[in-house]
């Protein structure tokens, strides 16, 4: 059959076009990035002693160094005493990680729960959950209620104080990046810009050599320095919760970290069971009641 010449150039073109949009159908396109996964559920599983950890076959757990009593025993995360040691290692069994497989290692307070990848597993080292801190870092469910109280030299103003509104007019003293430090700022108030310090060792320092009135600590810890390390000073009191909700301590992970659901569920059925409460009886049952500052 005879095309006339324009004819021909118009379905030589159709084909052309339809080759190059089939062609283009073809080509690689740009992957799309996945969806992030919510935390704590990224490819989660909990099959014990086998958990996607830093590590195969090992458990890394991070604490500060020095590691404090009452929380840690003779500054060695490893010996298994001290109630924040214990835990973890009660933790570790609950994943099927036994003491040969737990692995140490040493991170500064504020770096534990910084933006950034980890390089340990979980962290342990009184870290309050909070909404701000959820933002960089994951955390499993509480594994110790706290309260922060006062601190101050026997014989000092400070000590007399009954109240916050008698807290205001002083120097107060915690170390940074702690719900210590907040609870000075935000529920104290003070007239005095508060001293922050870069250890708890460092603010014990000032108390005694009277640059600051009083410090701010967790109350088991107040115990301790009152009862081992700074006997001649004395808890004025404790706060009460803000929020109406209990101030908690929770392992801190990598955000978005696979183990965050494995973990939380090991500290719940460490609640459950009654090793918590095991632990806590038994190293921090000097940490008795102290009168509630209002």
């Amino acid at each position: 059959m005879y095309l006339a010449p324009h004819a021909l150039r118009r379905i030589v073109s159709a084909a052309t076009v339809a080759l190059l949009a089939t062609a283009v159908g073809c080509a690689p396109q740009p992957e799309e990035k996945s969806a992030a996964k919510p935390a704590g559920t990224a490819g989660a599983t909990c099959a014990k002693g086998k958990l996607a950890t830093q590590t195969s076959g090992k458990l890394t757990i991070a604490t500060d160094e020095p590691a404090y009593e009452p929380w840690f025993k003779d500054d060695k995360p490893a010996n298994g005493e001290g109630f924040e040691s214990a835990v973890a290692y009660a933790v570790a069994k609950q994943l099927g990680y036994d003491k040969a497989n737990v692995v140490w290692q040493s991170v500064p307070f504020n770096k534990a729960f910084a933006p950034g990848e980890k390089t340990f597993d979980f962290d342990v080292n009184q870290v309050s959950i909070s909404a701000e801190r959820k933002k960089a870092v994951d955390f499993s469910s509480g594994y110790y209620d706290v309260r922060q109280a006062v601190i101050a030299l026997k014989n000092s103003k400070a000590s007399k104080a009954t109240g916050i509104a008698d807290l205001k007019g002083l120097k107060l003293g915690a170390q940074v990046g702690t719900t210590s430090l907040n609870y000075i700022d935000d529920v104290v108030k003070p007239t005095h810009e508060p001293a922050a310090y870069a250890k708890n060792d460092q603010a014990k320092s000032a108390l005694q050599n009277g640059q600051v009135d009083a410090i701010v600590v967790d109350l088991p810890t107040a115990f301790y320095i009152t009862a081992a390390e700074v006997t001649d000073a004395k808890i004025v009191g404790q706060f009460e919760n803000q929020g109406g909700t209990p101030e908690q301590f929770g392992l801190v992970l990598d955000k978005g970290s696979a183990l965050t659901s494995c973990v939380t569920t090991a500290v719940d059925a460490l609640r459950k069971d009654g090793t918590l409460a095991s632990l806590e009886k038994q190293w921090l049952s000097d940490a008795v009641d102290a009168p509630v500052l209002k």
